[in-house]
């Protein structure tokens, strides 16, 4: 202790001594001393001079500092304040901060020199971070703070490397992801800082960190602290969030599969009052955009993409979204991000296309939000970038939205625009801003109904319907005929921004409405003018800034000469190119054509779909259109050389290709239409199969059923076979016996117990004609709709069976009545023997009387269970004949199924025909291929064919849906 309090400053006789030699003595105590107090202070003291004298601190005492770190782990104060002291020593943030006023242009290279090669010279020895991981996970505040923010500080400085050494080391990363649990919340919020720079451009670190379950702990922290209305710490959860999402499919998918995408929606749901907007909320808000931007990125896989566009529209986050859209007092920053989240969650799915179709402003009346976007790209008084988002968001709403494409289109026809002019349309504003004096809106209108257009024959077939009122008075021109007015009057017309803007505008327009479409070029070539406007213009040898727009006339003439039909005898392909040849050259024409592709503003509208200049005069070309100039150029180079012979050989294997597409097409459709039939025909053998089986699980039911009748039939023969024999019995011991008052009452009770024997008998007889009620639907049933032999024979073997049934129920009850006759008479007997041999018996009259009656009741039963008898009989001829009718009703579903068989086996010998059609065909075009390229001209592959053709089926599919 007195040697520190010598070192910092304390009264001294002597010359106090320098920085360098007190960090000197500082660091041979740490070095040296044996007591932990003294090296204590030491590094306390070195960790003051640390800010001041970081060079030197940093030279001399780094060593001792990593030692004390390995060696007194048991202090933590010790620890923590050697963390310090390498922190302070390390990290750039401090020295940034003391020189932010600094006159010195060289001291913020310095001063990021100084920390790197500090982080170098201690990354050196890789067991140091491997050391610094162990003491990240000790729980004391005054160890783990520390080493998290020096941990950052070296993936500040030297992030590679430093995220090398940490996904070799052992549970490295899992390590630090304790830190989001950590419940001190600045530790927790450094963690998130140190994760930021961790998961930097490092695509295994963003896997591990997402597997250990980041993305729930982030979209906790980011709930707990309120959402877009939270603090700094919100802001630090968005940007680890887009670091571990940005440009890695495997935590994309991840994410969409975890059911997170549906824990965004709460983020926007943004209050009515949306008045004081502060600083952090905006950015919240904006990176929060940002990152649903991320998971639909028209970059990402298109499967990905797409099912991450479904998952937002079901969870609601699209209506959300464009609920923040057509909101009001929302910052302009906020909006114009919106826009273009909306714009790329809906690009290229159908489903949220529509219901962005439907959504509506909440104005009185109600306009579709597609209205109010437009009135705001054509309105030259809103923000540039607000403007540019709007048209990427109608760029998106058409993308591969041919439905949305005709909506568009159809607004602009004559039978369907608004003869009141009560609501304005969106092509009403599309022409407008095609004809407005402001160039920007020129370009963008331009630009947007090129998309309505795109890759769409039918519509721009339409659109040549399209008649406008120029002035009164003056009959109406076409939409074609007054682009090509505004562009040829050029420089006369007077606007506000670049004029070249608008005739590049215009000029991609006609080349996207000419491309692909006969007819379009057809009513171009009629107007006598164009023609040579373009040449005119091609011919003459402008300034750099008209290069463009001559590219673009040179673009727009060899469209007219590829996709020309020669339907006008005055502008022939032949003619058009000796025109070219006369009047410009072909050279100087593929020279002219070439300045397109060459130009800077072409390359970066061909790298990404959004629209994104730094002016609007930077705004030239789209992304689409890239595409179609790059699609085009090449052939319209080809098609300039041809000759005339070259033409007519072209249009020979053309029209050939076109015949042997038409057989290939008629083929392919006869061959769909016979699997549909064979789909079919399997489906009813499929059918027929499962109702034959049920009839045989049907008919296996009653076998069984009839069975067990059968064995309780039995049973109750067996019982009644015992009874006759003990009726027998009794009838010898009163014979025998002679006349007892004992045996008449016996005998009463036998007549009693016949008498319920008969009665037993009777609900026997009650429950057999029950159970026929029951075969009989089942019978018809398996009448109607048998299939096989098996269950025919099993219905003529059960009607056997209950034909047997009923004789023996016959002769049983025959039995009974005569045993009850024959002990009628034994009764009768035994009265008069009984009334002759005792006539101290008074109660024989009584008795007497009691079996007559009990003699009339048995004669009536006997009588119900004869009719009993004749009713089943008739119920078993009734079942006969449903038998019968269901043996013809088999025999005919039988010949159904063989003339069934019959047409499969045609069908299939149809195919085969089919086949050999097909690859004689397949020979006579490889054939003319070959011809072709021994004439010189390109041919394209199988693939392509087949991928045209496809396509073209694919889009007849769309329109069939769409009528």
């Amino acid at each position: 202790m007195n040697f520190l309090r010598g070192v910092m400053g304390g009264p001294s006789a002597g010359p106090q001594p320098s920085g360098a030699e007190t960090i000197q003595k500082l660091c041979d105590r740490v070095a040296s001393s044996t007591l932990l107090d003294d090296r204590r202070d030491a590094v306390r003291a070195l960790k003051s001079l640390s800010k001041k004298y970081r060079l030197e601190v940093g030279i001399q005492a780094m060593e001792h500092l990593v030692r004390v770190l390995q060696t007194d782990r048991s202090d933590s104060e010790i620890i923590g304040y050697a963390l310090d002291t390498l922190y302070n020593v390390i990290s750039n943030d401090l020295e940034e901060e003391e020189q932010d006023d600094s006159e010195e242009e060289n001291s913020p290279k310095q001063v990021d020199d100084l920390g790197s090669q500090f982080t170098e010279i201690f990354i050196k020895q890789q067991e140091n971070v491997t050391l610094l991981l162990t003491l990240v996970e000790e729980f004391d505040f005054h160890v783990r703070w520390p080493g998290v923010k020096l941990l950052t500080s070296l993936l500040k400085q030297q992030g590679p490397q430093v995220q090398q050494i940490i996904l070799v080391s052992p549970m490295g990363v899992s390590r630090l992801m304790d830190l989001l649990a950590d419940s001190r919340e600045v530790i927790r919020n450094d963690g998130v800082l140190l994760l930021q720079q961790l998961t930097k451009s490092n695509a295994a670190i963003q896997k591990i960190v997402a597997f250990e379950n980041a993305f729930e702990r982030l979209l906790d922290i980011i709930t707990e602290e309120g959402n877009s209305d939270g603090g700094i710490v919100v802001e630090d959860c968005l940007l680890l969030l887009q670091n571990l999402l940005k440009n890695n499919n495997s935590n994309q998918n991840f994410f969409k599969e975890g059911s997170y995408i549906q824990r965004m929606k709460p983020w926007f749901e943004v209050g009515d009052d949306n008045c004081g907007w502060s600083a952090q909320k905006v950015t919240n808000l904006h990176l929060m955009l940002q990152l649903v931007r991320v998971l639909v990125s028209p970059t990402n896989p298109p499967g990905a993409t797409s099912s991450c566009q479904k998952a937002m529209f079901h969870c609601g986050l699209l209506q959300q979204l464009c609920t923040i859209l057509m909101a009001t007092g929302v910052p302009a920053d906020i909006l114009t991000e919106t826009i273009n989240t909306v714009s790329e969650v809906i690009r290229g799915c159908q489903m949220n296309q529509d219901y962005f179709a439907s959504v509506n402003a909440p104005s009185n009346p109600p306009r579709p939000a597609i209205v109010v976007l437009l009135m705001s790209m054509v309105n030259e008084r809103q923000p540039f970038v607000l403007r540019c988002a709007v048209l990427y968001c109608f760029q998106c709403f058409l993308y591969k939205n041919q439905k949305g494409q005709g909506e568009i289109v159809s607004t602009l026809l004559p039978s369907t625009i608004d003869a009141t002019g009560n609501s304005v349309s969106a092509g009403q504003l599309l022409c407008g801003g095609l004809f407005s004096t402001d160039s920007l809106s020129n370009w963008c209108a331009a630009v947007a109904l090129a998309h309505a257009l795109q890759e769409n024959a039918t519509l721009k077939e339409q659109l040549l319907r399209v008649q406008l009122a120029t002035s009164i008075g003056n009959p109406p021109v076409s939409l074609l005929q007054q682009c090509t007015n505004i562009l040829s009057q050029g420089d006369k017309i007077d606007r506000r921004g670049s004029k070249v803007q608008t005739r590049v505008g215009l000029l991609m327009l006609l080349c996207t409405w000419l491309s692909n479409c006969s007819i379009a070029v057809t009513h171009f070539l009629h107007n006598p003018a164009n023609i040579p406007f373009l040449t005119g213009q091609i011919a003459e040898n402008l300034g750099e800034e008209e290069q463009l727009v001559q590219g673009l006339c040179a673009l727009l003439l060899g469209i007219s000469i590829y996709y020309n039909d020669n339907s006008l005898e005055n502008y022939r392909k032949e003619k058009l190119k000796q025109l070219i040849e006369k009047r410009i050259g072909r050279e100087n024409f593929i020279e002219k054509l070439g300045f397109i592709s060459k130009h800077e503003l072409y390359s970066r509208a061909a790298q990404k779909p959004q629209p994104s200049f730094s002016s609007p005069d930077h705004m030239m070309f789209d992304h689409e259109f890239t595409k179609l100039v790059k699609e085009l150029e090449g052939v319209i180079s080809k098609a300039i050389y041809k000759s005339s012979e070259e033409d007519k050989k072209e249009e020979e294997v053309k029209k050939t290709l076109e015949q042997h597409d038409n057989i290939v097409t008629h083929y392919k459709k006869v061959i769909r239409e016979q699997d549909q039939e064979l789909e079919e025909l399997k489906q009813q053998v499929n059918t027929l199969k499962s109702q034959n089986e049920q009839l045989q699980t049907t008919v296996t039911q009653q076998v069984s059923q009839i069975q067990q009748h059968k064995d309780q039939y039995n049973l109750l023969k067996v019982q009644l076979g015992k009874d006759n024999q003990h009726h027998n019995s009794h009838s010898d011991t009163v014979q025998m016996n002679g006349i007892q008052v004992e045996e008449v009452s016996k005998l009463k009770e036998e007549l009693e117990e016949w008498k319920n024997k008969h009665e037993l008998l009777q609900g026997q007889l009650r429950e057999k004609d029950s159970l026929i009620e029951k075969l009989k639907p089942l019978q018809l049933e398996t009448g109607t709709e048998q299939s096989s032999q098996m269950s025919k024979s099993s219905g003529l073997e059960h009607n056997n069976e209950l034909q047997k049934e009923l004789e023996m129920l016959r002769t049983q009850i025959q039995l009974q009545s005569a045993e009850i006759s024959k002990l009628q008479a034994e009764n009768q007997k035994l009265q008069v023997m009984n009334t002759s041999a005792d006539p101290a018996l008074g109660d024989s009259s009584a008795t007497a009387a009691k079996n007559l009656e009990l003699e009339g009741r048995l004669v009536q039963e006997v009588k119900e269970l004869k009719s009993e008898v004749k009713a089943l009989s008739e119920e078993k001829a009734s079942l006969k004949q449903h038998l019968d009718s269901s043996n013809s009703t088999v025999a005919i579903l039988q010949d159904e199924k063989s003339k069934l068989q019959q047409e499969v086996a045609e069908s299939k010998k149809e195919q085969d025909d089919l086949l050999v059609l097909l690859a004689d065909q397949d020979q006579k075009l490889s054939a003319l291929k070959n011809k072709l390229k021994d004439l010189g001209v390109p041919v394209e592959d199988e693939d392509d064919i087949e991928s045209g053709d496809q396509a073209d089926e694919d889009e007849d599919g769309d329109e069939e849906e769409q009528d």
